[in-house]
């Protein structure tokens, strides 16, 4: 048990996916300018990436090893994380259909989110069981929600700010994600 919470919180708050890792900046950076819409795609993003290292770690397991055909996880994990996303696509469109126009294009980036594809790649490398890379899947989902949606509730401020023209866009926004990224360092020490 105490080695499955170290995986979680190791995940979410120490190798962040996005302010350590540096993965899954495009939707960080896209989706970020409110909070509704930056929780709408973590939570998204949440549930591929659970359910992308649950259905990965299986088919690693129990058929691509036993049958030496590791060389294939690559493809294989694209595969199947563009299936989850088109699952998650038709359910916002139909049962949320103000999230699923807020999101827009960004909604199918998912598919190509180098987060996803990297828990599950996390999971193999590390040599996780299944339940270790379910874990690890959501600790790092969930710690991608609360990156974007801390960036999204500062965007929402920084807009009533007076900013100097130079810094205005995109600018304060790389500024301020590096600062994030900083202040996450301090999680360094939780284990």
């Amino acid at each position: 048990m105490k080695e499955l919470l170290i995986i979680a919180i190791g995940s979410a708050l120490v190798n962040n996916v996005v302010l350590s890792q540096f993965l899954g900046i495009c939707p960080f950076l896209g989706v970020s300018k409110k909070v509704d819409t930056a929780a709408g795609m973590g939570g998204a993003v949440v549930f591929v990436i659970t359910i992308a290292s649950l259905v990965t770690s299986l088919i690693y397991k129990f058929i691509l090893s036993p049958l030496g055909f590791e060389y294939l996880q690559t493809i294989v994990f694209i595969l199947i994380i563009a299936a989850l996303v088109q699952f998650v696509e038709m359910f916002l469109k139909k049962a949320m259909p103000p999230l699923y126009n807020a999101l827009g294009v960004y909604l199918p980036l998912i598919t190509t989110n180098c987060a996803v594809l990297g828990v599950a790649l996390t999971n193999v490398q590390k040599e996780y069981s299944v339940l270790q890379g379910v874990i690890n899947g959501i600790g790092t989902s969930v710690g991608f929600l609360i990156a974007i949606v801390i960036m999204a509730g500062i965007r929402e401020k920084i807009e009533y700010n007076d900013i100097s023209e130079s810094f205005q866009g995109t600018p304060i926004v790389l500024v301020t994600a590096a600062l994030m990224a900083i202040a996450f360092c301090g999680f360094s020490g939780l284990i």
